[in-house]
Parts: C-alpha cells; sequence; structure tokens
C-alpha cells in the first residue's frame, strides 16, 4: 500500500506552525507531541498509513488491532498564541525513499493550510547527561537561527538523522522557516525531563502557556506505547540486557 492520507477535516487556521512529534532518541518529540495535544485538547484532522511503516499491528486488551500510524492534529490559538498543526505517531519510516515521502506529503498539507514555518523536536544522545540538559539546534536561514539561540540553544554541529533533519532540509527547499530543538539525552528511555526542557522553549518561542505538571503521564504513556510494540524495552529488561539501540532523532 502506498503512502495514503485519510483527511477528516479540512480546518482553517491561521499563519499555523507544524510541530513535528515522532519517535526518535529518548523519545522527547513522541513526549512533546503527546503532552501538547491532550493539554490544549488539540483535534486530529488526518491519519497516514504507509508501506514504509513497520509491519505489524498490535492487538489491544479489548483485541483492537494497533498499526504503525502517524496523525496530524490542530489547535486554533487564543490571545498570543500561535495556531499549531502537531504531527503526532507511534512510527517513522523505516526506508529512505519513505522518509522523504512522508515528509514531503506532509509539508504539502502544511503549505495548503497556510504554514510557512516548522519546529522538529529530537532528542541527542549524549553518555552524560546534566540535571539540566543542553539544547542544541539547527535552523533553515541565519535570521531563524538567531531566534532558536535566543532560547538559550547551541548550535548543533553534527547529523540530525530522520525527520527531525529532513523536515528542516526538505522544508528550506520549498520556503519554509524553521528550526529543530535537540535536547541532551542518555536516549535508552522515554525521557520526560528533556521533553520537559523543549517544552518550556516551545512555551517561550510559541507564546504558550501549557502545563508541564502532568508530563511524566505523557512519558508513560508513551512508554506503554512503544513497548507494545517492542520498541523499547520495560526498564527491568534495560537493566538485564544492557544493549543500546539506535533511533531516529
Amino acid at each position: 500500500m502506498p503512502l495514503t492520507i485519510q483527511i477528516e477535516e479540512k480546518p482553517k487556521l491561521n499563519n499555523p506552525v507544524l510541530i513535528e512529534g515522532l519517535p526518535g532518541i529518548g523519545f522527547v518529540a513522541n513526549i512533546v507531541a503527546l503532552h501538547l495535544i491532550h493539554e490544549l485538547k488539540a483535534k486530529r484532522f488526518a491519519r497516514i498509513l504507509s508501506d514504509s511503516f513497520q509491519d505489524l499491528a498490535v492487538t489491544t486488551e479489548t483485541g483492537e488491532p494497533r498499526s504503525p500510524i502517524n496523525e496530524l492534529y490542530y489547535y486554533k490559538g487564543s490571545g498570543e498564541g500561535r495556531d499549531l498543526i502537531i504531527w503526532y505517531g507511534n512510527t517513522q519510516a523505516l526506508t529512505t525513499f519513505g522518509q522523504y515521502e512522508l515528509c514531503g506529503r506532509v509539508l504539502d498539507i502544511a503549505e495548503e493550510m497556510g504554514c510557512r514555518f516548522l519546529i522538529t523536536v529530537g532528542g541527542f544522545k549524549q553518555e552524560e547527561v546534566k540535571e539540566v540538559p543542553e539544547i542544541y539546534c539547527a535552523a533553515s536561514d541565519v535570521e531563524t537561527l538567531k531566534e532558536a539561540l535566543a532560547l538559550g540553544a547551541k548550535i548543533m554541529v553534527g547529523n540530525i538523522f530522520g525527520v527531525a533533519g529532513i523536515l528542516i532540509g526538505l522544508g528550506a527547499l520549498r520556503g519554509f522557516r524553521g528550526f529543530s530543538l535537540l535536547v541532551e539525552t542518555l536516549g535508552t528511555y522515554p525521557d520526560a525531563n528533556a521533553a520537559r526542557y523543549a517544552l518550556s522553549a516551545l512555551n517561550k518561542y510559541l507564546g504558550l502557556k501549557v502545563d508541564l505538571s502532568r508530563l511524566d503521564l505523557a512519558a508513560e504513556k508513551t512508554a506503554k506505547i512503544l513497548e507494545s510494540f517492542g520498541w523499547v524495552r520495560t526498564v527491568k529488561e534495560e537493566e538485564k540486557k544492557r544493549e543500546e539501540f539506535r533511533w531516529f532523532v
């Protein structure tokens, strides 16, 4: 099955910002996106299926199958807050072609909705992480980079794998501005602390007032979803095997 997008609603948004929140290192982006969706009561308007997603389904306690999927949500800002498109999912594409196709199609939808600005979120894997992790950034252009640096981030030097990097690069070629925020993390399990610092930066930049007190709940839910697909191990399994996984940023 080729990449298929099921549009459930066509919301009218005012110059929205697209925030990417797919699984990656430390699952920072996944936690951020899920928390934003819950706290802002964002509404789903599209579902994305692709033959580049993992070829399995997991049954829930009710016997229903849960397949690898991406979803798009929207939020209409109030006051000084910006309208948002939130890209959430339990997988990235597993092939290079699939990754570029996925990013291209999401950019098509974002452009149709009047979006010209992108923010991707991710983890920056480190062997040791301070109590207050550093935040790193990369951007589509010099002026946007300055905006990201003003949030207290440092310039990222190196590779940004997966959608977190591809989306900014492809977007820049199509006239989108945007930046990546990468927070230091050990990267072995859903990292709520790293997500907290990413969300604090987003609150500041986007004029949001998202409550962070329930962030651990988003991390726990993220862990359960990913464990059900076998994409992360439980803490006991982590301690027992001590194996390292490579995840997309």
